[in-house]
């Protein structure tokens, strides 16, 4: 096992545990909290830092329960993710950049409608890349429980996107 180091293992997670955590609350000040409180946990717990498999995993999971604790205390479930800075597309025209921009604005949508598991199982494998295995670990379920959830976000957004794009035909 390798020295883990505070400064070039922990403190570069920052970002990862801040968009988990944004995914979760859907608040951005909430979220800067929680990794401040998922760093403080983490430090406090250094002395076991050999003893753990994967630092990642393990400062995800500090990160993804305080979110969902604070998330049921706040009841913020079903707030609407408002990007706080609009992504400069690259479309040739207007007309393609605002067809672009209001299907990325559907897609939020719908994945905020999801419920928090399937929510944050799509941002820790579609946005933050991890395997399945990763996440099982993260969020304490089954490796084929991540599978199933998976599925089942990905085919209730892609049939509600049908359903909105089909709508009067």
């Amino acid at each position: 096992m390798r020295e883990i180091s505070f400064k070039n293992d922990i403190l570069p997670l920052k970002d990862k545990l801040y968009r988990l955590a944004f995914r979760i609350t859907l608040d951005s000040a909430e979220a800067e909290d929680i990794v401040q409180d998922t760093l403080m946990r983490a430090w406090e717990k250094r002395e076991e830092w050999n003893r753990i498999d994967s630092i990642e995993a393990f400062c995800l999971t500090i990160a993804r329960n305080l979110a969902i604790d604070r998330s049921r205390k706040m009841e913020t479930q079903n707030v609407e993710l408002i990007s706080e800075r609009e992504e400069q597309l690259d479309a040739s025209t207007p007309y393609d950049q605002l067809t672009e921009n209001e299907l990325l604005k559907l897609v939020h949508r719908l994945v905020n409608e999801l419920p928090e598991k399937q929510r944050s199982i799509i941002q820790l494998r579609d946005i933050e890349g991890k395997s399945y295995k990763e996440i099982a670990d993260i969020m304490q379920l089954p490796e084929e429980q991540v599978k199933v959830n998976l599925f089942r976000a990905r085919q209730k957004i892609k049939q509600k996107y049908l359903e909105i794009e089909n709508y009067g035909l």
